[in-house]
């Protein structure tokens, strides 16, 4: 398994970071689509949760690489890196 506690929670942590992503790139397309009504009160507090855990880390992407063509690929990049950041922990433990 993995022989340090510290490391386990480290990739634990980029486990749900990356969920956190991937739902909040759901959400957004839900919304797109008008399948979720962001005026439902639980539906519009999910949304800000989503927004507040993702937004930070896709404004610092998007400062990089701006949106290519109206498509927002900061999601993907983010993803990419946090793969990438459990690989590179788990090459070093």
């Amino acid at each position: 398994m993995y022989p340090n506690p510290f490391i386990w929670l480290i990739l634990q942590v980029i486990t749900i970071y990356t969920w956190i992503v991937v739902a909040a790139v759901v959400m957004s397309w839900l919304i797109a689509f008008g399948v979720i009504n962001t005026y439902n009160r639980f539906a519009r507090a999910v949304v800000q949760f989503l927004a507040a855990m993702t937004e930070p880390v896709f404004r610092q992407v998007r400062r990089i690489i701006p949106p290519i063509g109206g498509l927002d690929i900061s999601p993907l990049i983010v993803l990419i890196a946090l793969q990438f950041l459990s690989y590179l922990i788990l090459y070093y433990a």
